[in-house]
C-alpha cells in the first residue's frame, strides 16, 4: 500500500505527509465540488435543484436546458464571435509579442535597455478608462470587432517571458554564426528563433487565447451592438441581469415555469461557456506550467 520510500521515512515526516496529502486533497474538493455540482445541475430537473436535491448525483436527468440555450440566437452569435475574437486577437498578440520581444533579446542592439524601461513602465502607470475610450473612439474603433482585438494586443509581462526564454534557451552564439554566414535579422528570426521557440509560443497562445475567452470588459465598454456581443457578455447579462431571452421558453406561458426553467439554463451557460478551456487546458498544462516558471524563477 505504501512505497518503500515512505516505509523509510521518520514518523515525523509521515505524519506531514499524511496530513499534507489530507489539506491537499480538501483544497482540490473545494475546487472541483462546485463545477461538478453546475455539471450535474445542468442536466437535473430545476424543481429537484430549487429543492436542494441535488448535491452528488443528478436527478430527474434532462437535456432541456442545453435545447433552450442553442435554440436562442444570441447565444449562437456570441458563441460564433467569441471563437472569432479568440483566434483574431491570439493571432496578433502572438505576432506583436513575438515582434517586440526579439530585439528586446539582441545583445547587439545598443537602445534595448532604454526600450524595456519604457515598456514597463506601462505597467505600473495607464492613461485611464476614460482617455483610453477618447482614444478608441478617435480611432473609429468603438463599436467594430477591432475594440475587441486592439486594446491590450501587447502584454508587457508575456514581453518578459518570451525576452527572458529567447536569452536563456536560445544560445546566441548559434545567432552569431548565422549572421556570420550572411543571415538577415528577418531571416534569423524565422529561420532560426521561432523553429527552436516552440514552447514558448505555445505558451503565449495558451495565455492570450484564455484571456480572449473570458475577456466581456472590452466588450462592456466598447461594443453596444448586440450582433457583436461575445458569449461572455451575453452569459452575464443573463447571470447578473436575469435577462433571459423570452424566446428560448418556447410554449411556457407560466412565470414559475419561466423563472425554474431560466435557472437551469443559466446553469447550462456556465457549462457551455468553459468547456473549450476544459477541453484544451490539459493539452496545454505542460506549457501553462513552464511559461510560470520561466517568468518567475529566470531572471
Amino acid at each position: 500500500m505504501f512505497s518503500n520510500d515512505f516505509k523509510r521515512q521518520s514518523r515525523f515526516d509521515k505524519g506531514f505527509d499524511i496530513i499534507n496529502v489530507m489539506l491537499l486533497g480538501i483544497i482540490m474538493l473545494a475546487i472541483l465540488y462546485p463545477l461538478y455540482f453546475v455539471v450535474i445541475a445542468s442536466i437535473s430537473s430545476p424543481l429537484e435543484v430549487n429543492a436542494g436535491q441535488v448535491l452528488f448525483w443528478p436527478k430527474g436527468v434532462t437535456l432541456r436546458g442545453y435545447q433552450m440555450i442553442f435554440r436562442d440566437q444570441d447565444i449562437l452569435t456570441g458563441y460564433r464571435n467569441t471563437f472569432f475574437y479568440t483566434f483574431l486577437g491570439t493571432a496578433i498578440n502572438v505576432t506583436l509579442t513575438t515582434f517586440a520581444a526579439y530585439p528586446l533579446a539582441r545583445r547587439d542592439w545598443v537602445g534595448r535597455n532604454f526600450f524595456m524601461t519604457l515598456l514597463l513602465i506601462t505597467m505600473f502607470f495607464g492613461g485611464g478608462l476614460i482617455p483610453t475610450y477618447l482614444v478608441m473612439n478617435g480611432l473609429g474603433v468603438v463599436n467594430t470587432i477591432w475594440a475587441m482585438v486592439i486594446p491590450g494586443a501587447v502584454s508587457v509581462y508575456n514581453v518578459i517571458v518570451m525576452r527572458t526564454y529567447l536569452n536563456t534557451s536560445i544560445p546566441y552564439e548559434l545567432q552569431e554564426a548565422a549572421t556570420v554566414d550572411g543571415a538577415s535579422n528577418f531571416a534569423l528570426l524565422f529561420r532560426i528563433v521561432l523553429p527552436l521557440s516552440k514552447p514558448i509560443l505555445a505558451v503565449l497562445v495558451l495565455f492570450y487565447g484564455v484571456a480572449h475567452w473570458n475577456s466581456f470588459f472590452n466588450a462592456l465598454i466598447y461594443i453596444s451592438d448586440k450582433k457583436l456581443y461575445p458569449l461572455q457578455l451575453v452569459l452575464r447579462s443573463i447571470l447578473i441581469q436575469n435577462q433571459v431571452a423570452q424566446d428560448m421558453f418556447g410554449d411556457e406561458d407560466s412565470l414559475t415555469d419561466r423563472t425554474i426553467l431560466a435557472e437551469l439554463i443559466k446553469y447550462g451557460l456556465i457549462i457551455v461557456s468553459t468547456l473549450p478551456v476544459l477541453i484544451l487546458y490539459p493539452f496545454m498544462q505542460r506549457y501553462f506550467v513552464k511559461g510560470v516558471m520561466i517568468g518567475a524563477v529566470k531572471g
